[in-house]
């Protein structure tokens, strides 16, 4: 059986000089962007959505005894909060197409456009969708740093306090929860999305409406997450422990809700990504052939898939307890809040390999780039992932050490949390074993994937001590937790993002960033980075527990050290922004086909890459790690004169790999 990928729903993929042009099928009403469904009518369907469903939650139960005692309506609140999360994906055209096939009717596929007005809709292209990923992962970013100031302006001062216990408590909550929930699809949305369908030599993604659909719901998500602060917050932090969870005000209903709606995201981006990368990859593009950051990703799509659905259950098994008065995690009429904790630490210790795993990724894709030799051991890097990848389901009680667990089951969990650092380290030696003698170009994605190895040995290091029970024990719940959290994942996952942006922000823009502000981005962001955190790990150390706003006064100057170096640490961003503005529209440089001298094949494709990725589906001849051999054969067939990595006369073409050829000499490539 073979897979056409010269079709994208069923609208045949046209040359170059047929891009833009309409689908003959396409109705005339369909040419006008805004009067297609697009964020406006999302925006108008969520609206209206959550009046239906508050309306409709207090005719159900304003009668409810629990509803007349406290004066809380749990059902209104999450009534309206789903119906408009429905309403907003019928106004952005999600439930379009499944409505259409319900009633019998074949929507007829859209064209390929070239109109800004795409950016603000669902659209099949998945280099679309990457872009209104990278918006939407910059825009949790920023409000959870912004969230972030707010936290450490209150620690500025063990006595005089900017806001009251329980404000701080929900500014703590929304921070934590919104940059978790950000981290998720930090590289997953923006680079995966874009990049997996060119590094694999295909012309699009397996389920295009579901990539489109994933992404729009999880923007609802956010949406329903920050709504929280207008139902007073939640107590709980990002982590919801029940029964707190059972007692808190309405906040805790956007919580439930948001992260539900955010877990289905994840769930369809991680399934159509795998389902990508194993059926459409080009002829010739073996296991042994796959980008290391494809590994990455599908590494991390397993995790999406297997961990989130159990996010999605616990959050749902809160909602009944909040509104239909079960009993799930409630002692006290049979119930268990360990249930919450293990369900909630099942997806959660995963999670935090979902956000380390691509990191890792894009610093072993970019550091054979410079420095120009193959990537060390690379069978045992992606050997290393998958291993993080099964090890990280038998880890998630460490984080029950003091929650009552069977003292019998620590060493057991113990054990299985320092076996996970195994191959973690075969990760981090990769990367070395690759550095080892080379002569390093430290341009600026070089110097975020030499920030991002360091901040992670710390993480690592810190986290080793975590495992063992006496240590976790003694810092349970302080900023020593916060401050090994915040390296791993931020020191990691964010170094490595902004690495991966700016290695492959030519090929996406077509322009060149200035090299000296993103230079002063990187510097700035390291030492403030490293200035606002690892003072915590002393902080915590000496005693002063995590979520409480009032602490021992000799701690006072080393939280003033970590806040006043977080406003700076904030402030760095405003250097990538500035840089950004400034490289795009104000002084804007073209930047050369491929600046870095990549042999990736992403890089092979023209730009600004066309809607239909490749001319004609190359055939993948060899890894894209042969830096500094003499006579390296080449990568790949691109079956035209697009590349300089195309085969030399004599090398193998479409036909002796015997694939199918059909219409303008595409082959079919088969499900490998």
């Amino acid at each position: 059986m073979a897979i056409d990928t010269t079709q994208v729903g069923e609208f045949e993929y046209p040359g170059e000089e047929d891009v833009g042009a309409p689908a003959r099928s396409t109705p005339a009403w369909r040419r006008s962007g805004w009067l297609q469904p697009n964020v406006i009518w999302a925006m108008a369907g969520g609206v209206g959505g959550y009046l239906l469903g508050h309306w409709l939650g207090n005719v159900i139960a304003s009668g409810y005894t629990q509803v007349q005692d406290t004066g809380q309506n749990d059902v209104a609140i999450i009534l309206g909060l789903s119906l408009g999360v429905a309403g907003w994906m019928g106004g952005i055209g999600g439930l379009n197409y499944p409505l259409a096939k319900i009633l019998g009717f074949e929507l007829s596929p859209a064209p390929p456009e070239r109109s800004w007005v795409r950016y603000f809709r669902m659209t099949d292209d998945h280099k679309v969708v990457g872009w209104q990923y990278a918006v939407g992962v910059l825009t949790f970013l920023f409000t959870g740093g912004l969230l972030a100031m707010l936290i450490r302006t209150e620690l500025l001062s063990p006595t005089n306090h900017v806001f009251g216990p329980g404000t701080y408590i929900a500014i703590v909550g929304e921070h934590g929860t919104i940059m978790m929930m950000m981290a998720s699809s930090a590289v997953v949305g923006p680079l995966g999305n874009w990049l997996v369908p060119l590094m694999i030599g295909s012309r699009r993604m397996a389920y295009p409406r579901v990539e489109a659909f994933s992404f729009w719901i999880f923007m609802a998500g956010y949406l329903v997450i920050l709504s929280a602060l207008f139902f007073g917050g939640f107590p709980t932090g990002w982590t919801g422990y029940a029964p707190l969870q059972t007692q808190a005000s309405g906040g805790m209903d956007s919580y439930l809700v948001g992260f539900a709606v955010i877990g289905i995201g994840m769930i369809l981006a991680g399934f159509n990504l795998a389902a990508t990368i194993i059926n459409y990859r080009a002829p010739g593009m073996t296991w042994g052939r796959l980008p290391i950051f494809v590994w990455g990703i599908l590494a991390t799509t397993a995790l999406l898939t297997l961990a989130t659905p159990t996010l999605v259950v616990s959050a749902l098994l809160g909602i009944l307890d909040r509104t239909a008065e079960t009993a799930f995690f409630v002692n006290e009429h049979g119930g268990s809040n360990f249930l919450w904790q293990n369900l909630f630490w099942f997806f959660g210790h995963p999670e935090v390999y979902i956000m380390a795993l691509p990191g890792f990724g894009i610093v072993m894709e970019i550091i054979p780039v410079f420095t120009r030799k193959p990537l060390f051991a690379y069978r045992v890097a992606a050997a290393g992932m998958l291993g993080v990848a099964l090890l990280s389901f038998f880890v998630w009680q460490h984080h029950l050490f003091q929650s009552g667990i069977n003292p019998d089951m620590r060493p057991l969990f113990m054990l299985t949390t320092e076996l996970i650092s195994i191959p973690t380290g075969f990760l981090f030696l990769v990367t070395l074993g690759t550095l080892w003698k080379a002569k390093i170009r430290f341009d600026t994605p070089m110097l975020f994937c030499l920030g991002m190895l360091f901040n992670f040995l710390i993480g690592g290091i810190t986290g080793v001590f975590l495992s063992d029970v006496p240590v976790n024990v003694t810092v349970h719940g302080s900023f020593f937790v916060l401050a090994h959290f915040h390296y791993t994942i931020m020191g990691g996952l964010i170094f490595a993002l902004f690495g991966g942006f700016y290695y492959w922000f030519p090929k996406i823009t077509g322009k060149t960033l200035n090299r000296k502000l993103s230079k002063w981005h990187f510097w700035t962001f390291f030492i403030f980075f490293n200035l606002t955190f690892f003072p915590m790990f002393l902080i915590g150390i000496l005693g002063q527990p995590r979520r409480v706003f009032e602490y021992a006064t000799n701690l006072q100057t080393l939280n003033d050290i970590a806040s006043i170096s977080a406003y700076f640490l904030g402030a760095s961003f405003f250097l990538f922004i500035i840089n950004f503005i400034w490289s795009i529209y104000l002084n804007p440089h073209p930047a050369p086909p491929n600046p870095w001298n990549s042999l990736g094949l992403e890089w092979q494709t023209p730009t600004p890459v066309p809607w239909y990725n490749f001319e004609h589906i190359p055939v993948v001849l060899n890894d894209p790690y042969h830096y500094g051999e003499p006579n390296a054969p080449p990568i790949a067939d691109l079956g035209s004169p697009m590349s300089a990595v195309a085969a030399p006369a004599g090398s193998v073409t479409h036909e002796d790999l015997g694939t199918g050829v059909e219409g303008d000499g595409d082959p079919r490539p088969p499900i490998l």
